[in-house]
């Protein structure tokens, strides 16, 4: 029998990438912390029901992606394949209106789709993002697509483009779908298998196809959908823009960008990320002012936006741009012998509770083995203790980048390790 391995479509985050993931969250935190956006944490499965109706049952996650399951009760129950339905859900289930008219929220954490995986595209991923439920002011879109904006600022990644556009009510957007069907019907032997299929049920997915021959029918015969938005929906859009102008973000109004779920309406926006080819969507979003009340709530404007964060990982690759940092040890210990690594446990135990990484050596190697794994690791500094130094009460102390040595003992470590050098 073989070794068992990850199932397809899945991976480990290892020890020595960790880190990266840590600091997508830790700026997750303090990021929309300082807006004062407060963490939610869903679970990972819910009643299929919830997306059913959420995301629209023909859409593609809904009728062809999802982890669905019986439970040993008979319940249909699927493991999340998207947000926002999660956090409305529980937005209505806890009465987070009865708090505030307005709930500023964020999460980050793991999805499932049941996708052909492809670079930045698993079937467990991961995805960071916000909601912003109770406005349905221009100025929450704007907040909201400010902060997507900001978050991908923050971790140095330059190769990037907002792309934003209004999909308008429900009312408009079905006057502009039945006009799009009429215009394209005559040219649909044209498009490709997929778009086929969504023709009649899921027709604003046609814009997301990546076939080149689909594109050019569309560019050539697809009405603007901007030019069906109510005065209303128009006004909404332009002061949008307008708020994002006055912060110096630069947009690409995209007519083609619709997103690819049933929910939203008037904003959508995505970040496309310009090394990452064909599967370009960093980010997506946009408003759903409708979504609450289709999942049994009282009718509440709100607007997001969701980020993968393997794609944001490959994007900075491409970059070549380091993010976070990885956890060196500030002081590597290396006994001689068990009295020796005995001698000043109390010490390291002190040490690690004010903050620093003490790494001991566990497997009894020879000093030029110990010395050689502190390199690897890249550890600051050098402990050498043996039955000498043990007597003593000190210890030979290296700072491996200069190679300088001194005597330390168990109080002056203390100030050389904050100061940081010899």
């Amino acid at each position: 029998m073989g070794a068992l391995k990850s199932i397809k479509g899945t991976r480990d985050v290892l020890p020595w990438e960790s880190y990266q993931w840590q600091a997508v969250e830790k700026l997750c935190r303090e990021l929309f912390g300082s807006y004062f956006y407060q963490e939610i944490r869903t679970p990972v499965f819910e009643k299929t029901e919830l997306f059913a109706r959420g995301i629209g049952e023909f859409s593609d996650i809904v009728s062809k992606e999802m982890y669905s399951f019986q439970d040993k009760g008979g319940e249909w129950l699927t493991l999340r394949p998207e947000y926002t339905a999660s956090v409305i859900r529980s937005y209505i289930q806890h009465h987070f209106e009865q708090q505030s008219a307005l709930h500023k929220i964020w999460y980050a954490g793991p999805l499932f789709r049941q996708e052909r995986p492809q670079a930045g595209r698993q079937r467990q991923f991961h995805q960071f993002g916000i909601e912003l439920i109770g406005s349905e002011f221009p100025e929450a879109d704007a907040e909201v697509i400010t902060l997507a904006c900001e978050f991908y600022k923050k971790t140095g990644l330059k190769e990037w483009e907002l792309h934003i556009n209004s999909i308008g009510n429900i009312h408009d957007r079905q006057t502009y779908i039945e006009h799009l069907r009429k215009i394209l019907k005559p040219h649909i032997e044209s498009l490709c298998p997929l778009c086929q299929q969504r023709f009649d049920n899921n027709t604003l997915r046609l814009f997301d196809c990546k076939n080149s021959e689909c594109q050019a029918v569309l560019d050539l015969h697809a009405p603007n959908i901007l030019d069906f938005l109510s005065k209303e929906d128009k006004e909404h859009f332009e002061q949008v823009c307008d708020l994002l102008t006055y912060q110096g973000i630069p947009y690409v109004i995209n007519p083609k960008l619709v997103r690819g779920l049933d929910y939203y309406t008037r904003t959508t926006f995505e970040i496309k990320g310009k090394t990452l080819g064909a599967q370009d969507a960093l980010c997506g979003g946009g408003r759903y002012d409708n979504l609450v009340s289709e999942l049994g709530g009282k009718p509440t404007p709100s607007v997001g936006f969701a980020a993968g964060i393997e794609r944001l990982l490959i994007a900075l690759e491409n970059e070549t741009i380091s993010f976070g940092d990885y956890a060196c040890p500030d002081l590597y210990v290396a006994s001689m012998d068990l009295n020796s690594y005995s001698g000043f446990l109390k010490t390291w135990n002190e040490l690690r509770s004010m903050g620093f990484i003490i790494e001991t050596d566990l497997q009894r190697r020879s000093l030029k083995a110990m010395m050689r794994d502190a390199h690897k690791k890249n550890a600051r500094f050098v402990a050498v203790i043996g039955s000498d130094e043990l007597k003593s009460g000190t210890f030979i102390l290296k700072q491996l980048d200069t190679g300088a040595e001194i005597k330390a003992d168990p109080v002056s470590i203390k100030d050389i390790l904050k100061k940081g050098s010899l």
